[in-house]
């Protein structure tokens, strides 16, 4: 059986028209994920799936574009569990260390919150997932899910180092933020350009990336080619309803 993620929405902070901030639906038999949920994403995410078969979401961080949408998902569970649809347990996977935001996830006897850390392994249904804590303005983490034998990496938000490229080392796909394009100075505010993206692709010894988190203005198309004047390996750009089965 393979495991599926579908990009849900891509956009650095806020979505285009109609498109979604933040948002990956990882997929494998009857277990559902969203890594992240930003703004945008419960309305985009019905594309691909009802609502009533997601398990929950998984929170890299507390970021308006990463966690937006957790409000209208709660809500989700009220209206579903009052017509009489709701057939799933949903959870919320989170940090601590923004205790305000994490103790506002539990929703109800509807919503449930589970506090992650780096220390230990977390296991949902077939998938088990490691964090690591990326370079970012608030407590962030990158996430490296392995199931049946392959492995994703979700860097989240974060500037380059060289920790994260070792979190990441010989994976199978990494999805990495990509805010800028190679002059643009985006290290400063905890994010990646082009030329870091591929410098993390090349140091994890990556065959494939992803390019998501990506900018509002330039052409897109130039952050691939940027990438490809480095990383050997392929590169895609993220759009919504693009598919990768590993």
């Amino acid at each position: 059986m393979l495991m599926n993620i579908t990009v849900v929405g891509y956009w650095h902070a806020y979505p285009e028209r109609g498109e979604a901030t933040s948002g990956y639906l990882l997929e494998h038999g009857s277990t559902k994920l969203l890594l992240d949920c930003g703004s945008g994403v419960v309305s985009n995410v019905q594309k691909y799936i009802d609502l009533i078969d997601l398990n929950g979401v998984v929170l890299s961080h507390y970021h308006h574009d990463h966690f937006a949408d957790i409000g209208p998902l709660q809500y989700a569970q009220i209206v579903n569990k009052g017509m009489g649809k709701r057939k799933k347990n949903f959870t919320i996977y989170a940090h601590q260390e923004d205790t305000a935001s994490f103790n506002k996830l539990a929703y109800k006897d509807l919503v449930k919150s589970v506090a992650y850390n780096e220390r230990e392994p977390l296991k949902i249904g077939p998938f088990a997932f490691n964090f690591f804590k990326t370079q970012h303005p608030v407590p962030c983490y990158a996430m490296k899910i392995t199931c049946d034998g392959k492995q994703i990496v979700y860097t989240a938000d974060s500037s380059y180092f060289a920790g994260l490229a070792d979190f990441a080392n010989g994976c199978d796909l990494v999805i990495t933020e990509c805010s800028g394009y190679s002059g643009d100075h985006v290290g400063q505010y905890g994010h990646m350009n082009s030329k870091d993206a591929a410098k993390l692709a090349v140091h994890s010894g990556v065959e494939k990336i992803i390019l998501s988190h990506l900018p509002h203005h330039g052409n897109h198309e130039q952050l691939k080619r940027e990438v490809e004047e480095t990383f050997s390996g392929d590169v895609v750009l993220a759009k919504a309803g693009l598919v990768l089965e590993l």
